[in-house]
């Protein structure tokens, strides 16, 4: 198991290997569909956006009210396909790490490997276990959005696994060959 402190750096990704454990300790920022499209149209028309997305990592989430005691309620992680379209003009500008489940398109990952970045995915239906390594939540934007509102969690040993790493070795492939009968 690997801890991880955020932001990523360089020299961090470069260590990171597809299949490794890893625990997220620092600041990720967060975001889904409907963030990320405002996101794009406005890299699209050359625009600045609303946060400063270099070297940042985005969580895939919408979660759920928080219960006493909690910065948020259960916080699992929403299907990554959803944020295809967008991920690689982000990562593009800068974004160095993604957080959510299942498996990316190509342009996404031929943008992990441009841009020296790196795919994580937490464990879809671990929410609750998800929310008690999220310490502290702050608004950033597009807070009419709701639970899909840009935020800056801080986050302590925040579990997930490296899928798609920096040179584009992924998990979703490799995996599963070495369970076929030949």
């Amino acid at each position: 198991m690997k801890k991880i402190t955020l932001p990523l750096t360089d020299e961090q990704i470069s260590t990171l290997k597809a299949g490794d454990s890893v625990l997220l300790s620092g600041t990720m920022i967060t975001g889904r569909d409907a963030a990320h499209k405002r996101l794009f149209e406005l890299a699209e028309k050359g625009e600045a956006l609303p946060v400063d997305i270099k070297g940042e990592t985005i969580y895939y989430v919408g979660p759920a009210p928080a219960k006493p005691g909690y910065a948020v309620g259960p916080a699992g992680p929403t299907s990554s396909y959803r944020m295809d379209k967008y991920a690689p003009t982000l990562l593009d500008m800068g974004l160095k790490g993604m957080v959510g489940k299942g498996a990316r398109n190509q342009d996404v990952i031929d943008a992990i490997v441009r841009n020296h970045a790196v795919y994580f995915a937490a464990i879809g239906g671990a929410a609750a276990l998800i929310a008690k390594s999220i310490k502290k939540t702050e608004p950033i934007c597009y807070e009419d959005l709701g639970t899909e509102s840009i935020r800056r969690y801080e986050v302590e040993d925040f579990p997930c696994i490296v899928v798609i790493d920096s040179e584009g070795n992924n998990v979703y492939e490799t995996e599963p060959k070495k369970y076929c009968e030949e």
